[in-house]
């Protein structure tokens, strides 16, 4: 299976401008990014997607592949269908790698990947099961809950399911929460087809896209990691990897 990896990259963050340029420990967080990609074993090319000249020259210099893109693209779904439109179809699916994840294991790359093994699969994204208090009542991180089939019906920044019957610091002794890790794939015309969707209210109210999808009628499949993944979204998330 033919299988392209894109890292959307966007210099003007809201929260971190310039952030897939900072520096950790001598190295830049897209580099990290673009170097722990490669080392996926599924991922027939990877690709950096940018709208910004400084980070496709550095993305250059270290012999990345970059591709620039659009500036007016809201997510990075949008960037990724960009660069599958300019790709004709090559390609059976895509994976689309949060350029903020500088320490993204290949080993959760090459899972989303085997998830197109099963032919009824057309979205795909990774979840891990949340084992702290802290995980779970902290918005920052997503929830998910899903179906017997591994398909996500709902994401939310609050913890669900709302365990009714038990308090808040038992929860997790009588239930299974999943986290959402930020990765997804697509079959190559579903992602442009989804690019094409307008927002939803669901998504706009929890500020997550993929509730559009969900709310447009279209099914996620999720797989299960237990690797931990680290996102990149302040100057103080920084700071504590550092430390």
């Amino acid at each position: 299976m033919n299988i392209l990896g894109i890292i959307p990259a966007r210099f003007g963050s809201t929260r971190f401008p310039g952030k897939p340029l900072v520096n950790i420990n001598g190295i830049s967080m897209i580099q990290r990014v673009y170097e722990q990609c490669t080392k996926s074993s599924r991922l027939s090319r990877v690709i950096i997607a940018t709208d910004d000249e400084r980070i496709a020259q550095h993305v250059k210099s270290f012999n990345g592949e970059v591709m620039m893109t659009s500036p007016y693209h809201l997510s990075g779904t949008d960037r990724c269908a960009e660069i599958v439109r300019k790709e004709s179809g090559k390609w059976d699916a895509v994976i689309n790698i949060q350029g903020d994840e500088p320490y993204i294991h290949p080993e959760q790359i090459d899972l989303l990947c085997s998830c197109f093994e099963i032919a009824d699969v057309k979205i795909a994204t990774l979840v891990k099961k949340i084992l702290s208090p802290d995980e779970l009542f902290n918005h920052n991180n997503v929830k998910v809950v899903l179906n017997n089939r591994k398909e996500a019906i709902y994401f939310s920044r609050l913890p669900i399911p709302y365990n009714r019957n038990f308090p808040e610091q038992d929860w997790l002794k009588q239930s299974t929460y999943y986290k959402h890790i930020g990765i997804y794939g697509y079959r190559s015309k579903m992602l442009t087809e989804l690019a094409s969707l307008e927002k939803t209210n669901l998504e706009i109210t929890e500020s997550l896209e993929q509730l559009r999808w969900i709310e447009n009628g279209y099914t996620i499949h999720a797989a299960v990691t237990s690797h931990e993944s680290v996102a990149i979204d302040t100057p103080e998330d920084l700071e504590k990897l550092k430390a």
